[in-house]
């Protein structure tokens, strides 16, 4: 227990830590003053008027629905500007995910059942990011200044102290994260209320940003390890970051050009930010380019989704992998 605290005043004593959290803050500030400048209460006019295009546009979807169920029953010719998709349910008004709503048709007002998702993502994406850092330069410091191995000299067992760092870092963010989430979609919640509009919030609305946020808070403290692995493998700060550089430009973009190139079937399958990017979202949809480029006639669908589960296992296995060879190295690697 006394190494995880004296970890946890050195955590919190850093200068990059400090700086990375008041950017935080700052970033917060920013955009919660910019949406309470740009949002106004709407009166009861802009109110009429909005709930008045919403139902005009699910009539519309109605009639469009109803319109394919007869040209599909041969009621009724089509015409050149008629949709038909291969099962009229994909234009059901009652079967969709989400009806128009008079929040759709206001202008300058802030709505926090719509926006709230796209802030906790911008939210998640600024935290993995400050996880990373933070992981990356908490043990790559100490392992360039020689800050571990006096450490060692008053607990002399590796995997003891390599644990307790570890911990102590994804224990840390865990923390944060959650008093970061609390006051920032408390703070727009309250713009919602005092200048906006909270919009429909249904327990459906609370589970699906639950989930969200419950994925985002993961990715955090996956990014958080990867970066205090990768650091300790290359026991430097500046080995993470290079190693995510050379990652993105080699890989993201030089291999997806590659694969452009010769033509090979569903490229994103073989890239990290498809599988974080299901994780983050639940599933994703690809467009295959060369699914539907041999000859097929009639209908072809070249899309292809990857769900949640498969980018768990990659991002898990990953961090799971790099942190096991940090352990090995860690252990029995010289230090001074």
């Amino acid at each position: 227990m006394n190494l995880v605290r004296a970890e946890l005043e050195r955590l919190a004593a850093r200068r990059f830590v400090q700086l990375m959290v008041v950017l935080l803050a700052v970033a917060f500030a920013v955009t919660v003053v910019t949406t309470l400048g740009g949002s106004h209460r709407p009166t009861e006019v802009e109110l009429s008027r909005a709930q008045s295009q919403a139902a005009d546009e699910v009539r519309r979807l109605e009639l469009a629905h109803d319109r394919c169920l007869r040209i599909k029953a041969g009621t009724l010719a089509p015409d050149e500007n008629d949709y038909l998709p291969r099962d009229c349910a994909q234009i059901d008004p009652a079967q969709s995910e989400q009806l128009p709503t008079a929040s759709d048709y206001l202008s300058g007002v802030f709505v926090f059942a719509k926006e709230a998702k796209p802030l906790l993502y911008f939210l998640i994406a600024f935290l993995a990011l400050f996880g990373f850092l933070v992981g990356a330069s908490y043990i790559g410091a100490d392992l360039n200044s020689g800050g571990v191995v006096n450490l060692l000299l008053w607990r002399p067992r590796r995997p003891t102290v390599f644990a307790a760092k570890l911990g102590t870092l994804l224990g840390g963010l865990l923390g944060l994260s959650v008093l970061a989430s609390v006051a920032y979609l408390g703070a727009f919640w309250l713009i919602g209320q005092a200048s906006g509009l909270t919009g429909r919030m249904s327990g459906e609305f609370w589970a699906g940003l639950g989930a969200v946020w419950a994925r985002g808070v993961v990715l955090v403290l996956l990014a958080a390890a990867l970066g205090f692995a990768v650091a300790t493998l290359g026991r430097h700060t500046s080995a993470a970051l290079g190693t995510v550089a050379a990652y993105v430009v080699v890989w993201e973009l030089g291999a997806r050009l590659v694969f452009q190139i010769l033509q090979v079937g569903r490229p994103d399958r073989f890239m990290l930010s498809s599988y974080l990017g299901a994780w983050l979202a639940g599933q994703v949809r690809f467009w295959d380019d060369n699914a539907c480029s041999t000859g097929i006639s009639g209908f072809c669908d070249g899309s292809y989704t990857l769900g949640w589960p498969a980018g768990l296992v990659v991002l898990l296995g990953l961090t799971a992998a790099l942190v096991a060879a940090a352990f090995a190295v860690f252990r029995r690697r010289d230090l001074i």
